[in-house]
């Protein structure tokens, strides 16, 4: 570890080509997060033959496909800019994932094409996390090759509010056009205009990449003939490189995908499909909280600085573990007190052998359930209800509990089976609303006390974010040489942000329909962050002082 030379200050041609960087990254992120913010239109419109809670997995699924092959993306492009240059890859990306997302706004749904809707959409996702899979660390390694030594975390900083900044904007003009047109002809045909809009977001990023000029730092390494000729096999077939992207990975950028993905998405997703908040409402609160958190970015890297990466990042993923159970409580109290009220005076349960209760996820589509139990459970999750299970040895048949009345549910065997099953869903719907469980959540009027409580504790989650994902770039960066930190840095931060974050809420929804709770989601990213802040408190060492020009 070599000893940092004195900062020096930034030139002004320095600073216009780290914002062009970023401003570019930007867009892409827009690309990218119009569909995790428009999930409920896209499940309507691709995905609407299958049941509610099918359609919210397979949409959760169809969603974190883009984030599936963004390792893939790493190794390609990240290959290509250790070989050929950074600007160059910037150029390809953009114009992979421009293309991907503007082409969605001219997709057939699932009533007019059937199958092909969802396969199209999805092939479409695939090209986009292709796209984003070289454009992170690509970008990162460009502005820190540009930053002055002592103050990387300071100006890598400005890359990481991209992401938080292309999901405003992709709220700003989702909510521009849903107040324009109308919930009604939004739902119907209106969302493609934010997707449409891309072509013109396309145009610009393309035009200020072309302005951009290769980083000295490799175009010095090129000019000295030192550019690697086997970039993926240096960063993964030698154990001294391959440890550290193990490390990088699960010591770092595994934890701050999940509070990233749970302090950001998952919070949306929570309150408008648990907490039955309206959409407008929800993207609201979630944009004002970006806006008043997105500044922590900058501050959480200039700190970096000083005092190191490595006790932010473990601060941020210790906060989470410590906190997401109270804060995802206090979002019901505040957004939905009916619901609150109703959870803690008839609680719901589900009675029944446990013999009879089996795993109730379904990913295909396919599964059919039949035993009183996993029918109760299902019902009961697409409904979006709150419940516990119950094991009972003694237990006839499954029964289902709204406080003290019992609702006797049926078995999908029976040959009246049809009719039981309306008699058990108009019984038990009775039994909900009779115990005040809300089938929407009251209207938040803006400025109320109620509504800035949301604020506040949606911010709290945004700050979780700007700690963990704050420095994360600088740190990346100076984890590895020059000669192949593009390749190395991209797969440790996409397979974390693409496998660990991105499927985050597939696998929370996914529990929390198997469990019937509507908080137990929150285990998987608990579990995870937990992970990373023990093995990166324990083994990841400080990296703010790296000369990265001497780490070749």
């Amino acid at each position: 570890m070599a000893t940092a030379a004195a900062p020096r200050p930034m030139s002004e041609g320095e600073k216009m080509v780290i914002f062009a960087s970023s401003l570019g990254t930007v867009f892409e992120w827009y690309d990218f997060y119009l569909f995790g913010v428009m999930s409920a239109i896209i499940a309507a419109n691709f995905f609407s033959a299958l049941d509610e809670s099918t359609r919210n997995i397979f949409t959760l699924l169809a969603f974190a496909a883009g984030f599936a092959v963004r390792p893939f993306g790493a190794l390609v492009f990240g290959r290509l800019g250790d070989m050929i240059g950074r600007k160059y890859t910037f150029l390809i990306t953009i114009l992979i994932m421009g293309m991907s997302t503007f082409l969605i706004a001219f997709l057939p749904t699932y009533k007019t094409a059937g199958i092909i809707a969802p396969i199209a959409l999805i092939a479409l996702r695939l090209f986009q996390g292709l796209a984003l899979g070289g454009e992170y660390g690509g970008a990162a390694t460009y502005v820190a090759e540009h930053a002055p030594q002592g103050r990387r975390g300071f100006y890598t900083s400005w890359i990481q509010t991209t992401a938080t900044v292309g999901l405003l904007l992709a709220l700003m003009v989702i909510l521009g056009a849903r107040t324009y047109f109308g919930e009604k002809e939004f739902a119907d045909w209106a969302w493609r205009i934010p997707y449409a809009m891309s072509g013109i977001l396309l145009a610009i990023s393309v035009w200020i990449r072309l302005k951009l000029n290769e980083s000295p730092a490799f175009a010095k390494m090129k000019a000295e003939g030192k550019t690697s000729k086997a970039p993926l096999s240096e960063s993964f077939g030698q154990w001294r490189n391959a440890r550290i992207v193990i490390l990088a990975l699960i010591g770092l950028t595994a934890g701050q995908a999940v509070v990233w993905y749970g302090g950001q998405f998952y919070a949306l997703f929570f309150l408008q499909s648990f907490l039955k908040v309206d959409g407008p409402t929800a993207n609201i609160l979630i944009a004002v909280s970006l806006i008043l958190g997105t500044p922590f970015f900058i501050l959480f890297g200039a700190w970096s600085d000083k005092i190191g990466r490595k006790p932010i990042i473990m601060g941020g993923c210790l906060l989470a573990v410590l906190t997401y159970f109270p804060l995802f409580g206090a979002l019901t109290t505040y957004a939905n007190p009916k619901l609150q009220h109703a959870i803690q005076k008839s609680p719901v349960t589900v009675v029944a052998k446990p013999a009879n209760c089996n795993l109730i996820l379904n990913l295909t589509g396919t599964a059919k359930f039949t035993t009183a139990c996993d029918l109760a459970r299902t019902f009961l999750s697409n409904s979006g209800v709150n419940y516990d299970k119950v094991e009972d040895p003694n237990a006839t048949i499954g029964t289902v509990k709204v406080g003290d009345k019992a609702i006797v549910g049926y078995n999908g065997t029976d040959p009246n089976a049809k009719e039981e099953k309306a008699r058990f869903e108009k019984e038990v719907r009775a039994a909900l609303t009779e115990a005040g469980y809300p089938s929407k959540a009251d209207p938040i009027p803006t400025g109320s006390g109620n509504w800035w409580m949301l604020v506040l504790i949606l911010t709290i989650l945004v700050v979780y974010v700007t700690m963990v994902y704050g420095p994360i770039a600088a740190m990346l960066v100076e984890l590895f040489p020059t000669r192949i930190r593009y390749t190395s840095m991209s797969l440790p931060y996409h397979i974390g942000n693409g496998w660990f974050g991105g499927f985050l809420p597939a696998i929370s929804f996914s529990i929390v329909a198997a469990q019937g709770n509507i908080y137990s989601g929150l285990w998987y990213p608990i579990i995870i962050a937990s992970m990373t802040f023990i093995v990166g408190m324990l083994f990841v060492k400080e990296t703010n002082h790296v000369d990265i020009y001497a780490n070749d």
